[in-house]
């Protein structure tokens, strides 16, 4: 029953956010060439807002819990477990004083209203996983851009999305490279639940009644003499609390 009546609630609700996709690409346009750059992040922070929106159509329950408040004077680099892509508005959103800035598979680049004009002009990159050499120096090159305007990153290490909220592993590789160009900032883990939730039905229906659950753990100084080790650390931190609470 409640599967059926996601159907109509999930029409209503890609309505509402295709409108809101075509609109902010408009605005995005008009406010990045003819504003710059802060009334362009302004528009795209506007964007997440009313996709959170969108999402309380249909039951969902946004929860962003921040362990500690975190400091504006130096980069941050955020590492997350990725499970749709309802794990990135709410990071938009919530931490938009932070500037946070994505690494993302070039694909998403293009064909998608708002989110690859912004993907493509907002600061972040756009890399080949087909090509992992040059993915690593774009990453490098992400990273020092970064440093030198004090934004900050944000990282899916697993590389692929959980389809059944199950953490992967993570890969080291980007982020031992962020830790070079990224040498003084902070590295804050960020545990995800219930996002794949929406992807249940293949994205249609949409699931009603998800709650959506952030939880932005404290900042860690990165142990550069140990970074390996420090990785597994971070992705032990994010996992646990991932599989907090689930059934085995």
């Amino acid at each position: 029953m409640k599967k059926l009546l996601a159907y109509p609630f999930s029409v209503v609700y890609y309505c509402c956010f295709g409108s809101v996709l075509v609109l902010f690409h408009g605005l995005q346009w008009i406010t990045f060439y003819g504003f710059g750059y802060k009334a362009h992040k302004f528009s795209v922070d506007l964007l997440n807002y009313f996709i959170l929106r969108c999402l309380n159509l249909l039951g969902t329950r946004i929860t962003f819990t921040l362990d500690e408040k975190l400091p504006t004077h130096r980069p941050i680099l955020f590492v997350v477990n990725h499970q749709s892509t309802y794990d990135i508005p709410p990071i938009i959103w919530y931490l938009r004083k932070f500037h946070p800035k994505f690494i993302s598979k070039k694909e998403l680049g293009k064909g998608i209203p708002s989110v690859s004009f912004n993907l493509r002009h907002g600061g972040s990159v756009l890399i080949d996983r087909k090509k992992p050499k040059l993915a690593l120096k774009q990453i490098e090159a992400f990273g020092k851009r970064l440093h030198q305007k004090n934004h900050s990153a944000v990282i899916f290490p697993e590389g692929t999305r959980s389809k059944n909220g199950t953490p992967k592993k993570f890969q080291k590789s980007g982020l031992l490279s962020l830790f070079k160009t990224l040498p003084d900032a902070l590295v804050v883990p960020i545990s995800v639940r219930n996002s794949w939730k929406f992807g249940a039905y293949r994205y249609f229906p949409m699931p009603l009644g998800v709650h959506l659950e952030h939880r932005v753990h404290r900042p860690l100084e990165i142990d550069h003499k140990n970074p390996v080790e420090f990785i597994e650390k971070l992705e032990q931190k994010i996992h646990q609390e991932v599989l907090k609470n689930q059934p085995n």
